[in-house]
């Protein structure tokens, strides 16, 4: 198998961990962060899907890695179907299919570039930095909203940082295997940690008094929108047929967005039928 077979392979079994944590994560919400085994589930699973993630990232491009990580997704929804009870509908087999066609465009159009992913010690510092004032306006702006649009922004916080995170764990993969341990900066691992842990964090709160659909559906279309920019920006990663492939590209992301859009809303009709209501505290938020 090929450097994209392995990426591929990885970033499947990736996403299919992450989609088991995001709902033992709802589940864990719904009940008020309580349960020592469900946060260590939730974190086995989230730690199992983050190191096939930095391995698929070793394979493949940024943009590919992060695209497959929308099958999250396509791996949460059956799960929820089966814990509900309910059954998919013609129309959410077409947005999977939706989902997995605009994928495949992705992946053969994609193509690594040439250079080793490297960055230098300023262009970290000014991803961080830049990174940081995202994250944090978004939750700020999270928090002084009501419990969806609350949900919708602290996810996109949580995808910008886990989409930030992938792109500097590349450039860590890309310096350790060039230059070894010495050649790794140590900012830029620093921050790989400090972001993967504020998005598990945030993302685990996005998941309070909205259900898993809306959260998981916005870090699908963040994580890899915002890591595909920043690779084409920081590593020149492209597409093939220059402009023409562009295109396509921007189409492939548009029929995968739909797709995805359309899982979620399929989603949240089927954990709407077996998600009792959250408690409701003095302040009418859920606990």
């Amino acid at each position: 198998m090929g450097s994209l077979g392995w990426a591929v392979v990885l970033s499947v079994l990736s996403a299919a961990a992450y989609a088991g944590a995001a709902v033992a994560q709802e589940r864990l919400a719904g009940r008020g962060h309580r349960g020592r085994s469900r946060w260590a589930v939730a974190l086995l699973l989230t730690g199992t899907g983050v190191a096939l993630h930095l391995l698929a990232l070793n394979f493949g491009t940024v943009a590919v890695v992060q695209a497959l990580g929308t099958l999250t997704l396509l791996f949460a929804l059956p799960i929820q179907v089966i814990r509900y009870h309910t059954r998919l509908s013609r129309a959410a087999w077409l947005e999977a299919a939706m989902t997995v066609a605009g994928l495949a465009l992705i992946l053969s159009l994609s193509v690594e570039s040439e250079a080793p992913a490297l960055l230098t010690e300023p262009a970290v510092e000014v991803v961080g930095a830049v990174t940081a004032g995202v994250v944090f306006a978004c939750s700020l702006a999270g928090w002084r909203s009501g419990p969806r649009m609350r949900a919708v922004l602290l996810a996109a916080a949580a995808g910008t940082a886990f989409g930030i995170a992938s792109v500097l764990s590349k450039a860590v993969l890309a310096a350790f295997t060039t230059g070894g341990l010495a050649a790794v900066s140590v900012t830029a691992a620093t921050l790989v940690g400090a972001f993967s842990v504020t998005g598990y964090a945030i993302g685990q709160l996005s998941y309070r008094g909205a259900g898993l659909a809306a959260p998981l559906a916005t870090v699908s279309v963040t994580n890899p929108l915002v890591a595909a920019f920043a690779g084409a920006l920081l590593f020149e990663e492209r597409a093939r047929f220059g402009a023409a492939g562009l295109v396509a590209v921007g189409a492939a992301a548009l029929i995968m967005g739909w797709g995805v859009v359309g899982l979620a809303r399929r989603s949240a009709a089927s954990s709407g039928t077996g998600v009792p209501e959250p408690v409701r505290g003095p302040g009418g938020e859920g606990r």
